[in-house]
Formats: C-alpha cells, structure tokens, sequence
C-alpha cells in the first residue's frame, strides 16, 4: 500500500484517509471477495486516481470561478479591460476548436454550461469535462502568455484592481 501511494504521488497527510476509504470499500462491499489482498490493491489504486481527479476538478472549478469573477469585474479604465479581454481573446483563438467555441460561450458570452451543451449540441453531463479541459489549456496559454504568479500584468491569476 506505501508503495502505491508513494507511486501515486499521494501526500502523506491525504494517505490516511486514501487508505480507510479503500478498507471501508472492503468492509461494506456487497459482493464476495475471493482475494481480498488483490481487491484491495485495487480499491486502492482506484481511490488514488479518483483522489487526483478530484483535486483537478477543484483546480478547474476554481479557474472557472476566478476567471468569472474576473471578467464581471468592471476595471478602469475601460481601455485597460477591453485589451485584456483582447489577450483573452487571441488566447482562446489558440485552442482546439472545440475548447473555443466552449470557451467563448462560457466566458466570454456569460452563458450558463446547461445553455451551452444545447447550443453546440453536447450532452449536459459531457460539458463539464470538455469546459474543464478547456481551461486547462487555457491556464497553459495564459500562463505562457504571462498572466501567472509573479507577473505584472492583471489578469486572472491575481486580484483586480478596484475603485
């Protein structure tokens, strides 16, 4: 079990509650296990994918927030914000064409995710997962771009300014 934990990069202070999810798996499974070593092993590998799946989509819906609450905010001069939204906009032009179109809809235009799944005619369930991608690939641009920890430039990665 170390050794998995170890080989998934889990932190020390998450590994406890990693390893008690996969043996209360166990506990409460409603099946015979015929080998409980193995099923184990394998809850475990199971409950350390689904660890960092999660934590990405925190990551994700922490830079849809951010990049939300940056967009509404209104900055001054009006200048200032319409060439940001201009570096955004040749960022996102940057992207595979289905990350863009979701990420226009979505940011650029305020739709909601549910409206956009019906206007590019996506499953509901698969916008999530597509919108997440896209920013990801986003966060690279505007991380390439210069809008990260440390720089000068305002933009998503730091605080507005305001008036």
């Amino acid at each position: 079990m170390k050794g998995l934990l170890w080989f998934y990069r889990i932190p020390v202070d998450d590994a406890e509650d990693i390893i008690q999810d996969s043996l209360m798996s166990y506990v409460f499974t409603s099946s015979p296990v015929n080998d409980p070593e193995a099923w184990l092993v394998g809850s475990l590998k199971n409950h350390c994918l689904m660890y960092w799946r999660k934590r990405r989509r925190n990551v994700y819906a922490a830079v849809d927030a951010a990049l939300l609450d940056w967009l509404a905010q209104p900055m001054q001069p009006p200048q200032e914000r319409a060439d940001l939204l201009a570096d955004l906009e040749r960022l996102i032009d940057r992207l595979r064409p289905r990350y863009r179109n979701v990420l226009r809809l979505r940011f650029l235009l305020g739709y909601e995710p549910h409206e956009v799944a019906e206007k590019l005619g996506y499953s509901p369930a698969s916008i999530g997962k597509i919108t997440n991608r896209g920013i990801a690939a986003l966060s690279r641009q505007l991380f390439l771009a210069g809008f990260g920890p440390g720089s000068d430039r305002p933009g998503p990665s730091r605080q507005p300014h305001r008036h």
